[in-house]
């Protein structure tokens, strides 16, 4: 068991739908390629005030309780052939609740949920759970999209069908959108990928004095911006990172999605907390816009989480 206290915990966090099942793929990936724990949690959904003693109800869950564990073993050896080994816990009650439970017993690294794709984040993989998880997670939510002509990869390799060469990052400068530079910077480091940092100037800017800026302003916040980017991206390649940035005008989630589009990238990192529409997790609209909209999975950083002894790649970058 030492030796399992050192490595990363990943958390998925299923219902088994089909919608699941590329959350499944990435999770299994992410595992190997981390050399990390994964745990799969399905939880029962037993809403409050529906009292399990009567005869009724107990048979419900009980059906629910064996319908949930077959599916878990079928997962497990799903998982087992593609040489990944797994733990699994079933718990009833409310799914958000249940899920952030979990991350908290399993003290997890990272959470990994599936959405379906057109409906976006209204018919995520749990129900309305994994808006919440996001916010309220201690760790970074890997949100994984399906659409409905896709199905699983199903290869026996860990990563069959995945890439994660190419990772997007969304940077407004904030403590928050830093935080999810350097987790991107580990993520790159642990797939051999490549950052593209991304600051979108919007379309009107403001001085502090709230009167519009002259064009000549304008351009000299571009190349000020410009200049920050620069800095993070040569910390980057000290640490052995490729990286390039980009600086946009337009709406940002619609620059942010064009982006990954013509990359094209294999992920987007972007955290929660930052300024503008990034300012409020999924209840901004930029955040939620991507999450809806992207066709590449979106990793929220809200808390990240590293090793002991992490030495970060953007020492001293803050706001």
């Amino acid at each position: 068991m030492s030796g399992e206290t050192n490595r990363p915990r990943i958390l998925l966090a299923t219902d088994f739908s089909k919608w699941a099942l590329r959350a499944e793929d990435y999770a299994c990936c992410l595992a190997a390629t981390w050399r990390a724990t994964l745990t799969v949690l399905t939880v029962l959904e037993f809403p409050p005030g529906m009292n399990p003693e009567y005869p009724v109800n107990q048979v419900y869950l009980g059906e629910l309780m064996k319908a949930g564990a077959k599916q878990l073993v079928d997962l497990k050896a799903r998982a087992s052939a593609r040489g990944i080994s797994l733990h699994t816990r079933i718990a009833t009650g409310i799914p958000c609740e249940e899920v952030l439970a979990a991350v908290k017993a399993e003290d997890s690294d990272l959470v990994v949920v599936g959405t379906k794709g057109k409906s976006g984040l209204a018919h995520v993989l749990l129900g309305s759970t994994a808006e919440r998880v996001i916010r309220t997670a201690p760790c970074p939510v890997l949100t994984v999209r399906m659409d409905p002509d896709e199905v699983s990869s199903a290869e026996a390799e860990p990563c069959g069908g995945i890439s994660l060469n190419r990772i997007l990052v969304p940077v407004d400068f904030s403590d928050c959108s830093l935080e999810a530079v350097e987790y991107a910077a580990l993520m790159a480091q642990r797939h051999s990928a490549s950052l593209t940092l991304l600051h979108v100037l919007e379309p009107v800017s403001y001085g502090l004095d709230f009167t519009l800026l002259h064009s000549g302003k304008r351009e000299e916040m571009r190349e000020r911006l410009t200049a920050r980017l620069g800095e993070m991206t040569r910390a980057l390649a000290d640490a052995k990172i490729q990286a390039n940035l980009q600086v946009r005008g337009g709406t940002p989630f619609e620059s942010i999605l064009d982006s990954a589009r013509t990359i094209p990238a294999d992920l987007i990192v972007m955290g929660t907390h930052g300024r503008r529409g990034l300012s409020h997790a999924l209840s901004g609209s930029v955040a939620e816009a991507v999450l809806r909209q992207s066709r590449c999975p979106v990793l929220t950083v809200r808390s990240p989480k590293y090793a002991s002894g992490h030495r970060r790649v953007l020492p001293g970058m803050t706001t």
